[in-house]
């Protein structure tokens, strides 16, 4: 068996801890470990690292690989990652992971392929890990397995699977013919669902052979077939030529061999705040409280405090979520609409929609402290042994205080070695690079001046992330400065 971890979703309905730069399958919840890293745990019960793949995007590359090299020793990280060029939906985005683990990892036509979302919470693990295998020799009957969960409650936010009657046996695991797929319901369907007891819902999961899935491919969406004809760097030059499209919409509404496998386990895709709420443990007034907190006759109310003392009372069902640029107020129940105040975020181009004041980067991270006209201040921090690009900006200088560790500076020709309390200028227009040589991370303060002192100016000559594709052209030349004694004490 193969596994392809999908990985790409941009995650907006748990803003404003979740955003487009930063999607929740990152964030760690409820414990030391993100949704990625809970879901690579879960699935090495069943099989090897080296039979899972991600599939991701390049702007979320690099926290895909520090979640993986953080995993536990004796579980360690895959190295199959897919990026995929541009967003197209789940179906292409198998059809890709099909043709990785052919071409790449000599699967067969035979071999099962389990999909999985990056960003659910399911338990016990043990346990899932027997329909998992259970699913994989259903799959190798010709059959497409889907997991639907057993509804707790009328829930609108999720889509159904109705099963047909007519269980059949698999080490104990019933599975039985899919009738039909059903949209996102109202609450009265949602409650008419729950009592006739043949509906689940829809978790996202699959699993079926390559052979399989090639020929329903083949019936119902050709277009994709076709392109699986082509090698894996040639489907992924043309993969914004596929149609963007679900799985569900291409193949399993339409297909014959759908069959849903129920799950009596507990499953959560962390689709709302609400959803969240049920998964994180309560104090004895049913509250979730995280960070600097008081409360007075407050109950069955989530809070969450970034830096700021968040005090309550007389609350009642609600959440508050607070972070560095945005809060969060709303009552329990009506938090899907959430995905309402991302759409008015983005309509406004503001950016608290894509991104926190803390922004991670391959390297590092930086978080913005203070920002106006003609001037930004940023926090740095590298990482040991790593190092930002040899870049440039035409429109702002930069002045590097370091306040923590040793920092390898490059400012044109000349190279520097800079400590605490020690401080460089880099002018306008000048080649420069940062990195951190040392054991513990390297810390600066950047003062940013200039007419424009936004993130786009960057011109990027040597990249070891690989981001410099589409650099514009420099004259290197101008770009050199004046040798001088650049280092000075604080």
């Amino acid at each position: 068996m193969k596994v392809l971890i999908l990985a790409g979703g941009s995650g907006t309905r748990l803003w404003p801890l979740s955003r487009k730069n930063y999607p929740k399958q990152f964030l760690k919840l409820n414990n030391q470990k993100s949704l990625l890293q809970e879901t690579m745990e879960r699935l090495l019960k069943t099989v090897s690292s080296e039979d899972i793949v991600v599939m991701t995007n390049n702007e979320y590359k690099f926290h895909v690989v520090s979640d993986l090299r953080s995993l536990p020793v004796g579980s360690p990280p895959v190295h199959n990652i897919i990026l995929e060029p541009v967003g197209r939906n789940t179906a292409p985005a198998i059809a890709l992971g099909m043709k990785y683990c052919m071409e790449k990892l000599g699967a067969e036509r035979n071999e099962v392929l389990f999909i999985s979302p990056a960003d659910h919470i399911i338990k016990p693990a043990e346990r899932f890990a027997e329909y998992l295998k259970s699913a994989g020799e259903i799959a190798q009957k010709g059959h497409i397995v889907t997991f639907g969960i057993k509804p707790t409650r009328p829930e609108t936010g999720y889509g159904y699977i109705k099963a047909k009657g007519g269980e059949q046996g698999a080490k104990g695991n019933g599975y039985f013919p899919v009738e039909t797929f059903a949209e996102k319901p109202d609450l009265e369907t949602a409650q008419r669902y729950v009592h006739e007891g043949n509906y689940y819902w829809n978790s996202g999961m699959f699993a079926f052979s390559i052979g399989t899935m090639m020929d329903e491919f083949r019936k119902y969406a050709p277009e994709i077939r076709k392109m699986l004809d082509l090698s894996f760097e040639d489907l992924t030059a043309k993969f914004g030529e596929m149609p963007d499209i679900s799985i569900d919409y291409a193949v399993a509404e339409k297909s014959d061999r759908i069959v849903v496998m129920p799950l009596d386990i507990y499953w959560n895709d962390i689709g709302s705040w609400d959803s969240l709420y049920e998964v994180i443990d309560k104090d004895e007034s049913g509250n979730i409280k995280m960070g600097d907190t008081i409360t007075i006759d407050t109950k069955d109310t989530l809070i969450i405090s970034n830096k700021r003392l968040i005090s309550t009372i007389g609350m009642e069902d609600c959440l508050i979520v607070d972070t560095d640029d945005a809060v969060l107020i709303a009552k329990k129940g009506e938090t899907q609409k959430v995905r309402e105040i991302v759409k008015k975020l983005n309509a406004a181009k503001r950016k608290e929609a894509l991104e926190h004041i803390t922004t991670y980067r391959p390297w590092g991270s930086y978080t913005v402290l203070e920002e106006g006209e003609r001037y930004k201040i940023k926090r740095i921090v590298v990482n040991p042994g790593e190092r930002l690009s040899l870049q440039m900006h035409y429109h702002r200088s930069e002045h590097w205080v370091v306040v923590k560790g040793a920092a390898k500076v490059t400012i044109g020709e000349e190279e520097i070695n800079v400590h605490e309390n020690e401080s460089v200028y880099v002018p306008k227009s000048t080649l420069h690079r940062l990195e951190n040589p040392g054991k513990v991370p390297l810390e600066i303060i950047e003062v940013q001046n200039g007419e424009y002192v936004g993130e786009d100016d960057i011109v990027r000559l040597d990249d070891q992330y690989g981001r410099t594709k589409n650099r514009a052209k420099v004259d290197e030349k101008a770009a050199r400065p004046r040798r001088a004694n650049n280092k000075k004490k604080r």
